[in-house]
């Protein structure tokens, strides 16, 4: 693995550390109930990963139709 994508899969892992500990905070302040923020913290990951992988699946679709579009490579693997 270069450099490059060690920092970008370094990024992505501290956003979604980030993003989760946004949510349970607000469920928190919202409800006031440990087991219920949890909840929410393990169903958002969850969640977000499966709609992530949706949405990567529907713009590598979108590219692929589009003729001569370029798509910059991170590495080549």
């Amino acid at each position: 693995m270069n450099d490059v994508r060690k920092i970008l899969v370094l990024k992505t892992l501290s956003w979604r550390v980030i993003a989760t500990c946004t949510t349970m905070f607000l469920a928190y302040a919202v409800t006031g109930q440990l087991e219920f923020v949890a909840s929410i913290g393990i169903g958002d990951v969850i969640l977000k990963m499966i709609f992530y992988y949706m949405h990567e699946k529907a713009w590598n679709s979108t590219i692929r139709s589009i003729p001569n579009l370029y798509s910059p490579q991170i590495d080549s693997d």
